[in-house]
């Protein structure tokens, strides 16, 4: 920018019609002609994770439920000699199995629908399977996460006080 005052006298010397304006440098040309683009990837990444924190909450809300509802049967297998560690491997199995249904039917429709989110991506390919392993193993930690947490809570539970509840 420190030189663009003797482009422009010089550009004048040469050719006295010519008008020069909008000297930038070529990074800020870049950034503005590529924000559109980066907007959308904001936005989009900003949806997927809201989409990844409601889907986590939902896992852990039904897994939660599905604890407590069956309460009585782990307080019968706990009082029947079932160690709580397989008790939580249980659970944590079912959450898993949902979260893998998921996560392959999400595979399926990301193929699927590549070639119109392919416009909107920047600075990565719509089939980078870097992504779609990322996001997969994101996606099975924390349902794992949301899993353990009612599983445990299920699992430390008394047998007696249930068996007596009913």
């Amino acid at each position: 920018m420190a030189m663009a005052d003797a482009v422009r006298r010089r550009i004048h010397d040469l050719e006295p019609g010519r008008s020069v304006y909008a000297i930038e440098p070529l990074q800020d040309h870049l950034d503005d002609a590529f924000s559109e683009n980066r907007l959308r990837t904001v936005l989009l990444a900003f949806f997927a994770a809201t989409a990844v924190s409601l889907a986590c909450i939902g896992l852990y809300g039904t897994v939660s439920c599905l604890s407590r509802l069956r309460q009585r049967e782990v307080g019968v297998r706990l009082a029947l000699g079932e160690r709580r560690g397989q008790i939580v491997a249980r659970f944590l199995v079912q959450g898993l199995r949902v979260a893998a249904a998921g996560c392959a039917a999400g595979l399926a429709l990301g193929l699927v629908l590549t070639r119109f989110i392919a416009e909107m991506l920047y600075g990565v390919s719509a089939l980078d399977p870097a992504t779609y392993a990322g996001v997969v193993l994101l996606i099975l930690f924390v349902a794992s996460l949301a899993s353990l947490i009612p599983a445990v809570r299920v699992a430390h539970i008394e047998p007696v006080r249930i068996l007596r509840e009913e």
